[in-house]
């Protein structure tokens, strides 16, 4: 019988303490895990919550609470094996009346918090040798567009974007960078966005709901524990020969095909974009 055993590995997950990141830090620690969470929403400073889990005050968009984050976490079970970004918020509103200031929060959590504590994660794996894991929390709406959503469609773009340049640069150390792209996920934040979203197009969040239901084929939208199984298989041997890839995790609501490269009269020419199938539906 297979099964995922990560005894005496740790995972470092940011905004762990709700949604997907608490899907996330559940399954790891029933996997045998150490989990160090950060996250803003912990008290100040560090807490050791039993002999294997961790909670550390953490703004991702603060270089000094990145590098507290990873060094406390290392320090705390002597070494790092996984990184997962997930912290993200979302702000709500037509691009032509957007507010810069919320452009430019959910810029700094969703894309600068990553940079920030891949960037330390990853010179953390990199002093200590034998590879590693980084796995960003990027979704769907970092390969479509979605209507009231600008800000946050343009920062997990970024996400996507800035992972696939650290699984180049960092392949070579077996250091592996990949991307999940949840869909629509039952979290407090998908909640405020059904009344937010609701508000903005005249609609309730019950018929936002049915809406988000109807644009899946799978007939349901999906939990944090989806999310969450995907990121175990990344995190274990299991994906082994994966990096910078995006994978979605959206019950078949965003589906991509990309484009195959062929030997061409001796050449290698990558077909174009007719030869792909994009997928998507509408969300709001």
């Amino acid at each position: 019988m297979l099964s995922i055993d990560f005894a005496g590995r740790t995972l470092v997950v940011t905004g762990g303490l709700t949604g997907i990141g608490r899907g996330i830090a559940d399954l790891f620690l029933k996997a045998g895990a150490n989990v160090v969470i950060g996250d803003i929403a912990c008290p100040e400073g560090t807490e050791r919550v039993h002999d294997r889990l961790v909670h550390i005050r953490t703004d991702v968009t603060k270089r000094a609470d990145a590098k507290r984050l990873v060094a406390e976490a290392a320090d705390a079970f002597g070494r790092i094996d996984f990184v997962v970004n997930n912290s993200g918020m979302s702000t709500m509103d037509y691009a032509v009346d957007m507010r810069e200031e919320d452009w430019d929060r959910v810029m700094d959590v969703n894309a600068k918090g990553v940079y920030l504590v891949s960037q330390v994660a990853a010179k953390q794996l990199l002093r200590q040798g034998g590879g590693g894991r980084i796995i960003n929390i990027a979704s769907q709406a970092g390969k479509n567009g979605y209507r009231c959503m600008g800000n946050y469609c343009a920062s997990k773009h970024a996400v996507l974007g800035f992972t696939k340049v650290m699984a180049l640069e960092l392949a070579k150390d077996q250091i592996l960078v990949n991307a999940v792209c949840p869909g629509i996920v039952e979290t407090d934040m998908k909640r405020r966005e059904r009344v937010e979203g609701g508000l903005l197009r005249g609609m309730t969040p019950e018929e936002i709901l049915a809406e988000d239901r109807s644009q899946v084929p799978l007939g349901r939208t999906a939990e944090p524990e989806d999310v969450a199984n995907v990121v175990l298989f990344l995190a274990s041997p299991l994906s082994s020969y994966m990096t910078g890839q995006a994978t979605n995790v959206t019950g078949g609501m965003t589906m991509h095909e990309t484009g195959r490269t062929e030997n061409v009269r001796g050449t290698d020419r990558t077909r174009s974009a007719a030869s792909r199938l994009f997928v998507s539906y509408r969300m709001y």
